[in-house]
């Protein structure tokens, strides 16, 4: 019995340690990819599209061989820091294809599963929230609007996905968080067109004054125009 035994134990052992050598280069792909992704983002918000690239095509590289390594262990693919990695490379991929206009990438095409990218989409809303606030930096622009509508198609769809945490990896959580950004930034981009606005009105009220058009009196709405004796015409 203990020859047996010693038998069962030793396979398991060898079980044992693949898993914990594909465990240990999983955890290291992921950071790779995690910071490949986070430099992706940052590059893209300071239009360094070809460092962009180049960053997205690291993580692409590193999320294959992250789900190919791991496709006889899917309990290592399925674990939380695998998908949390993977989670981030479609963020990554998502923000970068909408900040640039371009075809937004499917779960298919970047090779994640369906609640993973959700997840991704969800953060998506808070990188196009600050790319909305450099753009308003520098003045009110069409592309804010652009990029707030994606931020409200992103919300629509999220909305629906109306099912147990234990399905969606706790998206209704990120969905909340993505509502109050929008609306955040919708207020914020609301104030940005009233103050340009307001200012353009400034410029065509110091025009007119300027040119004559115009008179300073005018604009309390008490001026008039003498009649021939010098009083107010009628």
């Amino acid at each position: 019995m203990m020859d047996k035994l010693e038998q069962i134990a030793e396979q398991i052992r060898q079980t044992f340690d693949t898993q914990t050598a594909a465990r240990d280069q999983a955890l290291t792909q992921a950071r790779m990819l995690t910071r490949h992704c986070s430099l992706a983002i940052r590059a893209v918000h300071r239009e360094e599209t070809d460092l962009m690239q180049s960053h997205l095509d690291e993580a692409g590289k590193l999320a294959a061989c992250l789900t190919t390594d791991l496709e006889q262990f899917p309990n290592l693919y399925h674990t939380g820091y695998t998908q949390d990695a993977l989670k981030e490379y479609a963020e990554a991929q998502i923000t970068c294809a909408l900040i640039l206009n371009r075809p937004l990438p499917s779960p298919h095409e970047i090779h994640v599963i369906g609640a993973t990218y959700l997840k991704g989409l969800s953060e998506v809303v808070g990188e196009l929230r600050r790319r909305c606030l450099d753009i308003l930096r520098q003045g009110y622009s069409d592309e804010a609007e652009r990029l707030l509508k994606s931020m409200d198609d992103i919300f629509a769809v999220l909305v629906t996905m109306d099912y147990p945490d234990a399905i969606t990896n706790g998206l209704r959580r990120q969905t909340d968080i993505a509502r109050s950004i929008i609306e955040r930034t919708r207020g914020d981009l609301t104030f940005s067109l009233r103050g340009e606005h307001l200012a353009q009105a400034i410029a065509g009220l110091s025009k007119q004054l300027l040119s004559g058009e115009l008179l300073p009196g005018d604009l309390a709405g008490n001026a008039y125009l003498p009649d021939e004796e010098g009083g107010p015409d009628e």
